[in-house]
């Protein structure tokens, strides 16, 4: 108890910094405890802290959401009006697409209500309150004489969290959930009370080469030019409650939202961003940061390559083929280019340098404390990591080839239980897992999936994994032995005569089902040997990691009492937060100055007709020619397209509102810098920035190409 309350005052303290502290995805409801109000204050804010974060009264918090389940999005009108990032919405946009509605290529725009199109699995969370629930969580686990380790890796969090939402009284209000979650490794519990919204419906977004102008050359750098927004709305029953899909709903009025500023914005302007971050590591020892290089991002780099070249070779060659891997794609490629960043900036930041001064320091605080759980933890922390440097390579690898690599499988379970019920001449059961495979079929071999191109990557990679690890499922033996090492063998066998490979196999084996069809299936048997290899890892990988959990409870306790008082911010976990920071340009080496934003002329200069990377439309090249801006033009007359800023961001915080001291939407961050990929595990406040398109140019976009005046209207906007 005393190490609790010891933190507590670490955490909430604060100093009288000078400094500006862009550092921290701040939980909102802690601003004024941390005194972080007065420190934004200082910077530009014009708000209160109940104008940002409020259980009571409306605040900015209730026109920000979870977008799907990776994004953030914003409302920007009373009718449950949403942007977000182009590439959050991009699966929406690719499954509503075809080769007669290429909404990648050609953009979609709708021109009335009647036009949005709903997007089936989507859907939009609001946060309506936040309780600290520490004390309750502490106590259930000494009731129950569990350990952290205990606590996260059973049910307990999903029954404290239902525990807690049937003594609030909420329990069966439409669309209300609530989430428990650890923060500070575990030192502090909060719980989320959400409001979920089904029904959401696209409602305008600009082709690929304009929401995604620059594609992955581009990606992670600066200068950028891309208009990466797309527009979706919030549909609820006519009572306002959260509704599945249904024609009868309308579009949510919505209790808040955020106004638009096109007053511009200069170098040095105060910014604020709330969204939902979604993983940062900032308390990790440098030999973990080590062992990610090693185990994670380096094995990641390579299978995604060997994924990515085959994806991008056939998606060269067929309109239908790029339609239905261009999420896939755009997704794999994403985090590929994050970890060669990340492995580059961890050294040109000398990150690993910084941890070990860290941990020198921390030595000495927890010899002045005479604490010897302090000064033992970091040296238990190197050991757990030493002993599990081989299974997380491992982890790492076969998880992004067999299940992150290619698509088809035979599902073992169904399999395993249709043999059993066949034994048992069970006929309900057959008849029960004939479905259930034939639901599975449906889902593998849906419309984005093409039984070729995934054959195709199945031979880069089955083989890619041999080579990269010694330890291999038992299939491997079958391969070795029965088609002597032919992996190109092997692979057309299974997806020429499986049962799953085609819906003739499946229906011919569904006509006479038999134990010895099952066991003589070259798919089946491949996918059980995973699901083998997988549970035996997993336990592996499982053991050592919660080894690591008490370890980095004490860590963070330790490192937060060391600062103090100055507060520091929990690790990022896709909850909602709130980081500030201010315009600003950079200088990433020596005689190279960065401006803080980039505009339309750049778009022009990038163009490369002959690379779909930097293809720029005939009617944008009119506009710029004709210098048509209207309203969102700079005070020199150029077009803004993006701009940068200190905001503290990572992935889950695309989509996210830039808001000035006003509570004024100007941008919707989209991206990071490359020179400071490691910003995750170390931010660097001379290097990092956020990189946000301007509001103006989605404006612009939306106006002049989209011609959606109608969705301008709806906005409140401040000239």
């Amino acid at each position: 108890m005393k190490k609790t309350k010891l933190f507590l005052t670490a955490v909430l303290a604060v100093a009288c910094l000078t400094a500006k502290a862009d550092e921290g995805m701040w939980m909102l409801q802690l601003m004024k405890e941390q005194h972080l109000i007065d420190q934004m204050k200082k910077q530009g804010l014009m708000l209160e802290a109940e104008d940002i974060y409020s259980p009571d009264r409306l605040s900015l918090k209730d026109a920000v959401g979870i977008f799907g389940s990776g994004c953030t999005g914003e409302i920007i009108s009373e009718d449950g009006l949403i942007l977000t990032n182009h590439h959050c919405g991009f699966d929406a946009i690719q499954r509503h697409s075809s080769v007669e509605h290429d909404y990648l290529q050609n953009g979609f725009w709708s021109m009335s209500k009647e036009e949005e199109l709903p997007s089936e699995g989507l859907q939009f969370t609001f946060i309506e309150r936040i309780q600290d629930v520490t004390e309750q969580v502490n106590r259930f686990m000494k009731e129950k004489g569990l350990s952290d380790a205990d606590l996260l890796a059973g049910p307990y969090l999903g029954t404290l969290a239902s525990q807690f939402l049937e003594e609030s009284g909420l329990k069966g209000k439409p669309g209300i959930t609530t989430e428990l979650l650890p923060f500070y490794a575990g030192n502090q519990y909060y719980l989320f009370f959400k409001k979920i919204y089904p029904d959401i419906r696209m409602v305008a977004a600009p082709p690929q080469c304009i929401g995604k102008f620059g594609g992955e050359t581009d990606n992670w750098m600066w200068p950028r030019h891309t208009c990466d927004f797309s527009l979706f709305r919030v549909y609820a029953d006519k009572n306002g409650e959260p509704a599945l899909y249904s024609p009868k709903n309308v579009p949510l009025k919505c209790k808040k939202h955020l106004p638009i500023s096109l007053k511009g914005l200069e170098e040095g302007d105060y910014t604020m961003i709330i969204g939902f971050p979604g993983r940062t590591e900032r308390y990790l020892t440098a030999s973990e940061i080590k062992s990610l290089m090693e185990t994670e991002n380096e094995p990641r780099i390579k299978v995604r390559e060997a994924r990515q070249e085959v994806l991008k070779k056939e998606m060269a060659g067929s309109d239908r083929i790029r339609i239905q891997y261009a999420s896939k794609y755009a997704g794999s490629c994403n985090y590929w280019k994050n970890a060669i960043g990340m492995n580059k900036a961890i050294i040109d930041n000398k990150v690993l340098e910084t941890k070990a001064e860290q941990e020198k320091r921390f030595a000495g605080f927890a010899r002045s404390r005479n604490d010897k759980e302090y000064e033992s933890v970091v040296s238990e922390i190197d050991q757990v990591i030493a002993s599990l440097q081989s299974t997380k390579y491992l982890f790492t690898t076969f998880n992004e080839v067999f299940w992150g690599g290619f698509e088809f499988l035979s599902p073992p379970l169904i399999m395993e239980d249709l043999k059993t019920a066949l034994k048992a001449k069970d006929q309900n059961g057959v008849e029960k897992n004939s479905d259930l495979l034939r639901k599975a079929y449906g889902t593998i071999h849906n419309k984005n999936y093409d039984h070729e191109v995934d054959r195709k990557v199945a031979k880069a990679l089955i083989p890619l994994y041999a080579e990269m690890t010694g330890e291999r499922p038992d299939i491997y033996e079958t391969i070795e032995k029965q088609y002597k090492g032919d992996y190109n063998r092997f692979v057309d066998a299974m997806y020429d005569e499986s049962i799953m490979a085609s819906q003739a196999n499946l229906d011919k084996f569904l006509r006479k089902p038999t134990v010895k069809a099952i066991e003589k299936d070259l798919a089946t048997r491949f996918f059980q040997s995973m699901d083998r290899f997988t549970r035996d890892l997993d336990a592996r990988y499982r053991k050592g990691m919660e080894a690591l959990e008490p370890l980095h409870k004490t860590y963070v306790r330790g490192l937060c009492e060391m600062y103090a008082p100055t507060p520091k911010a929990a690790d990022a976990n896709f909850t909602i937060r709130l980081t500030y920071g201010n315009v600003k340009s950079y200088t990433p080496k020596d005689g190279v100055l960065y401006n803080y934003y980039t505009t339309l002329k750049g778009v022009m200069e990038k163009e490369d007709p002959d690379d779909p990377e930097f293809i720029v439309p005939e009617r944008l090249k009119e506009l710029y020619r004709q210098k048509d801006y209207g309203r969102y033009a700079m005070k020199n007359g150029e077009l803004p397209t993006c701009f940068l800023t200190t905001n503290d961001i990572t992935g889950g915080n695309s989509g996210s509102p830039v808001i000035n001291g006003r509570g004024e939407l100007i941008g919707c961050a989209f991206d990071g810098n490359w020179e400071s990929l490691s910003g995750d595990i170390h931010f660097d406040n001379s290097l990092q920035r956020c990189i946000a398109v301007d509001i103006r140019y989605v404006l612009f976009v939306l106006e002049k190409l989209g011609g959606c005046r109608r969705l301008i209207d709806e906005m409140t906007i401040v000239d």
